[in-house]
């Protein structure tokens, strides 16, 4: 692919010193932000710039995918100019209550910086967005692009720690809700999508303070004060997450507890009507032997006294059983 060619399939913007995002530069030293679809595309943007970078990008690239399915961040410095970022994306959606992840790919030098986003995070636009809104500019040309699209990257992991908090508090009341016959499934399904964002997120705080490590021959990808903030925020989100995933722990056990207590509820009632119906079994059992000597069974009354001491029993054993509680 062509630099050209390259250029037509990417969204491109130029960045200055001042000003929001442009289509062509608006002062004498702008920083032109290439954003393409994939990491094919990336490359090939990576190698119309410099041939030697693709080749150390792809080796980063290649390394970190070593193990398949895991969560994938790296921060690179491929010379004293350039630095290369590789970091999973979250995101939450309300329709199937699941946590997706995605990648984000980015490549930093002296003005220019090169992005890809793989998934539907919506990094990118976000980034784009706190470029072209109020508010003070952090950094001039590609530092000011690196820094809005980490900080919106940190943001949409806020919203989605926003939303799994709320996803908590509503299986919260659905666990005392004893019309729901067994969240048990609710509560695996929620834990496990935390445990996703989590592992997106680990691998990210721990690369983020490469970025801090800028000798005197490096270029500052932003200021260290701005990307202490960021990983901050990270580490609190991942605090967040570790709470929700301890209260749905606590909610499963309390679960637990709950299904105990109707048990031992139900066994009590079951052993209660078992003695009561164990007591005229047993009178009619003795009356039954029919020994020689038992004047009752030849007693004009005996009939209806059995009866009547079947009856009584029962209902003394049975007012016995509610006073203590057991129906």
């Amino acid at each position: 692919m062509t630099d050209d060619e390259a250029r037509a399939t990417a969204g491109q913007w130029f960045v200055g010193s001042h000003g929001a995002p442009v289509d062509a530069p608006d002062d004498a030293h702008p920083a032109r932000w290439t954003q393409v679809a994939d990491k094919d595309e990336f490359l090939a943007a990576v190698e119309a710039v410099d041939p030697s970078l693709r080749e150390r990008l792809a080796a980063v690239h290649v390394a970190g995918r070593q193990v398949p399915r895991r969560p994938f961040a790296a921060v690179r410095w491929l010379d004293d100019d350039w630095v290369a970022v590789f970091t999973p994306t979250v995101w939450y959606t309300e329709t199937d209550r699941q946590v997706h992840t995605g990648e984000l790919g980015a490549l930093v030098g002296p003005g220019q910086v090169l992005t890809f986003e793989v998934g539907d995070a919506g990094v990118h636009d976000r980034a784009l967005a706190r470029l072209r809104g109020p508010g003070p500019a952090h950094g001039e040309g590609a530092q000011r692009v690196a820094l809005a699209v980490l900080m919106a990257m940190v943001g949409v992991a806020s919203e989605v720690e926003v939303a799994l908090g709320d996803a908590v508090a509503e299986t919260e009341r659905i666990v005392f809700d004893r019309s729901v016959s067994d969240p048990v499934q609710r509560l695996y399904d929620l834990k496990r999508e935390i445990t996703e964002a989590r592992r997106s997120l680990l691998p990210f705080s721990a690369e983020l303070p490469e970025l801090t490590d800028v000798g005197n021959s490096r270029r500052a990808v932003a200021d260290r004060r701005t990307l202490e903030r960021a990983a901050s925020a990270v580490e609190r989100i991942d605090r967040h997450l570790d709470a929700h995933d301890d209260l749905l722990s606590d909610m499963l056990q309390v679960h637990l507890a709950q299904v105990s207590v109707r048990q031992n509820e139900d066994m009590r009632k079951i052993s209660a009507w078992a003695a009561i119906l164990v007591y005229p079994t047993v009178v009619a059992g003795i009356y039954g032997m029919n020994f020689r000597n038992m004047p009752e069974l030849h007693w004009l009354l005996g009939y209806p006294f059995a009866l009547a001491l079947m009856v009584v029993g029962c209902v003394v054993l049975y007012r016995a059983f509610r006073r203590v509680g057991w129906l």
